[in-house]
């Protein structure tokens, strides 16, 4: 059993949430009872349990002291960094903001790796970064995009990707060439609206400050003084890979995102980020961050539904192994 009293009553309330809501999900992350006697607070569970939820909520509790609002979402990744890494610090990670929408909504990171990603980002020209769906890769990136454009650290946005079917076929789409690619940019699109007001970022895109195309479309350019994102990099192939790597001119940088368990190459066919993930990783200036199913900062199923897909992919791969 752990007591905890907190000195600020209002600051107190914020934490525990209405009807102490912020408490049934720190109990329900961290596998305690909680009970609430007016700005004090009985922890009962397991000693180790237990631990990691004084830690947890005495850090939370210094985030509202910053006037930090926290959502549900960050207290299941607030729980999960503290157990793996019990010296985290919640405030260098969710305090860390990279950009302030035209919402006036903060970006921050929402993990360590997210913000060992950002902090990649800021230090180095080129950044891999590769992990599953819902992990913040694109999303970070393109905040990155915008803070330095708005810093003026460079003149332009290139977003770009590969338009490569999943499972369907370009040519059944309705439309001229741009028409049946739009979709494949659709993601890029809806990132960056969400940052940047539409007209401002239709403005933007008419005056080419920011550049949303096809890889295909780089091909015999030099880069400079660019921002450039590829996104979807697990379906590039290793030509185009080292296409878009020797676009990269001067002054500029480049984040490179992609998931190599979603590869929807024709059968044959290398991944170019694989094969980059491969070949890269000793280059000094290169760096290559790795995100899992604790990065992710969707719905909480996500994350479970990631893990219940590598389990069996790799009870699949031990049942090969055997049969060999």
């Amino acid at each position: 059993m752990k007591e905890i009293t907190f000195e600020n009553i209002t600051m107190a309330r914020e934490l525990f949430g209405q009807h102490n809501y912020n408490l049934a999900r720190i109990s329900e992350a961290t596998g305690v009872k909680i009970d609430n006697r007016g700005n004090t607070l009985v922890i009962n569970g397991d000693t180790e349990n237990v631990l990691l939820t004084e830690k947890m909520l005495n850090q939370l509790y210094g985030l509202v002291k910053e006037k930090f609002s926290i959502h549900p979402s960050d207290i299941e990744i607030a729980a999960s960094a503290l157990r793996n890494d019990s010296s985290c610090r919640l405030k260098s990670i969710f305090l860390d903001t990279i950009l302030t929408t035209s919402r006036k909504k903060n970006i921050a990171p929402k993990s360590p790796n997210q913000k060992l990603y950002v902090d990649a980002a800021r230090n180095n020209d080129i950044v891999f970064g590769i992990g599953p769906a819902g992990t913040g890769k694109t999303y970070l990136a393109m905040a990155m995009a915008i803070a330095a454009l708005t810093k003026g650290e460079i003149n332009r946005i290139i977003l770009t990707r590969p338009a490569v079917e999943a499972g369907e076929a370009l040519g059944f789409l309705p439309g001229d060439l741009s028409d049946k690619i739009n979709p494949y940019l659709r993601p890029l699109y809806d990132a960056l609206h969400d940052m940047l007001s539409v007209d401002r970022s239709r403005e933007m895109i008419e005056q080419g400050i920011i550049e949303i195309a096809p890889l295909a479309f780089m091909r015999g350019r030099t880069l400079n003084n660019s921002f450039i994102i590829l996104d979807e990099a697990q379906n590039t192939t290793s030509e185009q890979m080292k296409m878009l790597l020797t676009r990269i001119g001067y002054n500029s940088r480049a984040v490179i995102t992609g998931d190599i368990t979603q590869i929807d190459l024709p059968t044959g066919k290398k991944s170019g980020l694989i094969e980059a993930k491969n070949i890269l990783q000793s280059i000094e200036g290169l760096k290559f961050v790795f995100f899992d199913n604790n990065d992710v900062v969707r719905h909480k199923l996500v994350s479970r539904i990631i893990e219940a897909y590598d389990k069996d992919m790799r009870h699949k791969n031990m049942d090969k192994k055997s049969k060999q």
